[in-house]
């Protein structure tokens, strides 16, 4: 079980990126996001029962073989409709929220690889992004810096893990 770096001064999102692609990559594996679980003053999340609980909930999954909702959602594909573009994921449980009001931390670029901040909603299981000025966009980053401030969850109250489309 893989617990995700929390928001910091030293954490890069890159860090939090290899966690997430180990986790999709060596089976057996679960990644527990922690963002959420910190206030950003010290490496170690000062409310570790969040952090337990979702241990417990990949345990039962990945040892136990339970079939259980143990992950936040997961940026799984993209699709570029227009100037919006519509990002699929995996372990979305009961479906997507948006935890406290509208989805936040998200950017979006066009092929001059500039990414500005972006609006996002939520479209039954998928994200809708978009921005202003974005006309032909070719990649979504969500909660993309040192300490991300996304509210993208599963209805199980599971945090998506900050991701990039544009990962090489």
């Amino acid at each position: 079980l893989i617990v995700q770096i929390p928001g910091w001064k030293n954490h890069y999102p890159e860090l939090k990126e290899a966690q997430l692609l180990t986790s999709q990559t060596v089976s057996k594996t679960a990644l527990t996001v922690t963002y959420d679980c910190d206030d950003t003053l010290d490496v170690h999340p000062g409310n570790k029962q969040p952090v337990g609980e979702r241990l417990a909930l990949a345990a039962r999954a990945i040892a136990y073989g339970e079939n259980i909702v143990y992950s936040g959602p997961e940026y799984q594909s993209m699709k570029v409709e227009g100037n919006k573009v519509v990002l699929s994921f995996k372990h979305i449980g009961g479906g997507l929220v948006a935890r406290d009001g509208e989805l936040r931390d998200f950017l979006i670029a066009g092929s001059d690889k500039v990414f500005v901040p972006a609006k996002a909603q939520i479209l039954k299981d998928k994200v809708l992004v978009w921005a202003d000025g974005v006309d032909k966009p070719v990649a979504v980053r969500a909660g993309w810096r040192l300490c991300p401030q996304m509210n993208l969850y599963n209805k199980e109250g599971l945090p998506a893990s900050p991701f990039r489309t544009d990962v090489q």
